[in-house]
């Protein structure tokens, strides 16, 4: 089973003060989304020529009032698998919870032992919807 590491995301209340911080620190914007629908925007940053390392900070356009004190900062961790589906078999056949499960052939999330929510993308292009995945109704938080 192929696993590389993707991000670590963290929720931000104020982007600007977020990002000047991390400038400070010596990242670079890498990648920036801007999700009109779900409104909310992801910036990337990673430090200088090592932009396979990055956070993702998270900004919601409407504010987030848990933070900072509900623990909400820190988001998960993103893996790369090369196949989702056997990903989650596998990680179910050896009794984790699959909490989001890949509906759409592209996205899963899990929660180690200690609650820590771990995002896995499909490497590529998304699978082709498939069961028992596709009906499955998401279990807990995520």
């Amino acid at each position: 089973m192929a696993l590389r590491y993707l991000h670590t995301m963290v929720r931000v209340l104020d982007l600007e003060a977020s990002m000047a911080f991390y400038k400070l620190l010596g990242l670079e914007e890498t990648r920036r989304i801007e999700n009109e629908q779900g409104r909310f925007t992801l910036v990337f940053l990673a430090p200088p020529g090592q932009p396979e390392c990055p956070v993702e900070l998270t900004w919601n356009w409407d504010g987030d009032e848990g933070l900072p004190s509900d623990s909400r900062h820190f988001g998960h961790l993103a893996y790369e698998v090369d196949d989702i589906y056997a990903t989650c078999a596998h990680l179910e056949a050896n009794g984790v919870t699959i909490n989001r499960p890949p509906r759409d052939g592209r996205m899963a999330f899990v929660r180690s032992p200690d609650n820590v929510s771990i995002e896995l993308l499909q490497k590529g292009e998304a699978l082709a919807p498939a069961e028992p995945w596709a009906s499955r109704d998401n279990i807990g938080h995520w």
